[in-house]
């Protein structure tokens, strides 16, 4: 053990000598394994952070939960997506949440949902916002937090009352102040309604989502006074027991739609039920390619950085042959001699990969400022960096490293 961590500790020196000797080649033979791993983990970091926003987005919309809607989300779209089909379906009824709630046992909240996108007026200030008319528990389903004032009460969800929550992007922009809204009444279609509550913000969605910082909820009841129900993209949302998963709800919810709509066993389903864990399962097959691409993009700077350590390795096997030779002389066996020059090698690669490591960091931290997109490199992609400077660095080496053991003691001490 104490002769393999001399070993160890000697290839490193050697390596720093090398480094700071031929400051310029040793630079240049290492930029490679540098931006080799810079592609690696800024391709997988950003890769993996734009997965885990994406999924994060996707629980938002809740968890274990079924929407109900007569379009099929995973249909997906295009000139292929059967709208023909759907178009034709009845939309979702306020009138089918307490049936839905009564017989189907094993969901523990439902609720309805409406909206439009519209203007509100606030002192002739205008601001376009998505207006969502919901029932009292929408709430346990899609959690709105309330960052000031309050949410709407149960008394103002069965009043069908003219209180709202707002968004805190809208608060800003029409009232300046986000807690100076609270009180504050607003003109959506004609009708006044008073701000109780502003929304915590959320921050931009890339999938779109409720987009509640720009967005105006309202009871339900009142909503239905200033929409078209019926054009108003409604929707019912359906979250099983917690010792329910998604699949069972979705079974036990179509024998429930089935049953109110009234359909014989001949005939097809005229709904959808939307599987919030199905978006997430899209999600992450569809970034199994984008993986292999960013790895794929990756393998081709590795090799380029792998020729340029070998080249290192062979100069400095042909620089260092009579002090090879002498070791050898004096006793050395040959394993000593190819560990040392592997492990040299493996050393460069290292310090390579640590300077792509360092300008990934910098990179990451610049994007994640200008462009408000968390980008994070995880522990495991670390270890990963660590890994293949040291895979590459025995397989860059191996050549020299076994052409410096086989020398003959004689000749190399010659030459």
């Amino acid at each position: 053990m104490r002769r393999i961590i001399e070993i160890i500790s000697s290839s490193f020196r050697m390596a720093l000598q090398e480094l700071w000797k031929n400051k310029l080649r040793t630079f240049l033979s290492l930029f490679g394994i540098t931006i080799g791993i810079f592609c690696i983990i800024g391709v997988l970091s950003t890769v993996q952070s734009l997965e885990y926003n994406l999924q994060q987005e996707i629980k938002s919309l809740g968890t274990n939960t079924i929407y109900i809607d007569k379009w099929e989300y995973g249909a997906g779209g295009g000139p292929d997506y059967p709208w023909w089909k759907y178009v034709k379906r009845p939309v979702p009824k306020y009138e089918e949440l307490k049936p839905i709630k009564e017989r189907t046992s094993i969901a523990e909240f439902a609720a309805f949902k409406i909206q439009v996108n519209d203007n509100v007026e606030v002192n002739d200030n205008i601001a376009r916002v998505n207006i969502y008319g919901i029932t009292d528990e929408f709430t346990y389903i899609q959690p709105v937090e309330i960052a000031h004032g309050r949410y709407m009460t149960d008394a103002e969800f069965e009043t069908g009352a003219s209180a709202i929550v707002i968004g805190n992007e809208i608060a800003e922009k029409l009232y300046g102040d986000q807690q100076y809204a609270l009180g504050k009444t607003m003109t959506i279609r004609g009708k006044k309604c008073t701000v109780v509550g502003v929304i915590k913000k959320q921050g931009q969605q890339m999938l779109g989502g409720w987009q509640f910082d720009q967005s105006v909820v309202t009871p339900y009841r009142f909503a239905r006074t200033i929409m078209d129900e019926f054009k108003a993209d409604p929707l019912v949302l359906v979250k099983g027991k917690d010792n329910v998963n998604s699949k069972e709800l979705q079974d036990d919810l179509r024998g429930t739609m089935r049953s109110i709509h009234k359909l014989s066993p001949t005939q097809s389903d005229d709904f959808a039920l939307n599987d919030v864990n199905d978006f997430s399962d899209l999600m992450s097959k569809a970034f199994v390619s984008v993986n292999i691409g960013g790895w794929a993009i990756a393998a081709l700077s590795l090799i380029v950085g792998m020729f340029g350590v070998a080249n290192i390795m062979f100069v400095t096997v042909k620089e260092r042959t009579p002090q090879i030779g002498l070791k050898k002389a004096i006793g050395a066996k040959s394993g000593i001699i190819l560990t040392e020059f592997l492990a040299e090698s493996a050393f460069l690669c290292i310090i390579g990969g640590t300077i792509g490591i360092i300008l990934v960091f910098g990179l990451t931290k610049i994007v994640s400022s200008v462009f408000h997109f968390p980008i994070f490199i995880s522990t495991p992609l670390l270890l990963l960096a660590v890994f293949i400077c040291i895979v590459v660095g025995l397989l860059a080496g191996i050549i020299p490293a076994y052409q410096a053991s086989k020398m003959d003691p004689v000749v190399a001490i010659r030459s």
